[in-house]
Parts: structure tokens; C-alpha cells; sequence
């Protein structure tokens, strides 16, 4: 097999509201995330470059999906610098429980934090400033 050019292809982060999460999401990112439902799965698009095979993934809401704090974590590309994102998390609803921190003390590989959306899922954001 060939080594793929990316470890991830695809995430879905489950919630129990779309309207409160894509409002959430939106805010903190500063973008409108586009919306369809397919059947009774709801599922609100974090904006990426399908054009140059970016890599992509929805909130959604249905049946089967049920939001966790302690799940797999998804770490979200928070931009230049993620300072401006997570200055946006607490008044879109959400929690910080891990503020910026470098990734690596040895090596440059950006910079991450861990917030809780108003769902409560745990997520991850990561920026290279």
C-alpha cells in the first residue's frame, strides 16, 4: 500500500443541537458553515480546499450520533494563530481546558488547545503561530 499523503480523510464531530453548534463553530472560526440534511442526519461544513484534496469534516446531528467528552479528539485548524480563535470560544458558548501550549518543547510544530464546544465534545485546535 501506499502512504497516503494524510492520516485523516474525513471526521464528523456529533451534536445534540446543529443550529447552537454551527452557530458556535461559526462564530469561533468567523465563517458561515454551510448546511444540508440528508434523511434525518443533520450536517452543518467546516470550510477547507476540496480543490487541492484539503481534508474535511461536518458537525452532524442524528440518531446514531451521540457527543462525548472523553472520545477521540480532533484537532481543528485554527488559522495563523490560534489566540484570535479561542478569544471567540467562551462568548460563542463554549470552554477552554487547555489553553495554547507548543506542541513540542524541542522541535517548531506549531501550537495547540483543547476547548469544549456546547455540546461537550472535547476538540482540539491547532495553528502553526
Amino acid at each position: 500500500m501506499e502512504i497516503p499523503k494524510n492520516a485523516a480523510s474525513w471526521f464528523e464531530i456529533p451534536v445534540h443541537d446543529i443550529d447552537r453548534a454551527r452557530k458556535f463553530y461559526s462564530q469561533i472560526f468567523n465563517y458561515e458553515m454551510p448546511q444540508e440534511q440528508l434523511g434525518l442526519k443533520k450536517k452543518a461544513f467546516f470550510l477547507f480546499d476540496r480543490l487541492n484534496n484539503g481534508i474535511g469534516g461536518a458537525i452532524v446531528q442524528g440518531s446514531e450520533y451521540f457527543p462525548s467528552q472523553r472520545g477521540t479528539l480532533i484537532y481543528l485548524h485554527a488559522g495563523e494563530d490560534l489566540t484570535e480563535v479561542l478569544e471567540r470560544v467562551e462568548a460563542a458558548g463554549g470552554k477552554i481546558e487547555l489553553d495554547k501550549r507548543p506542541v513540542s518543547e524541542l522541535q517548531d510544530l506549531g501550537y495547540f488547545a483543547i476547548i469544549f464546544d456546547p455540546d461537550g465534545n472535547r476538540v482540539g485546535l491547532y495553528s502553526k503561530g
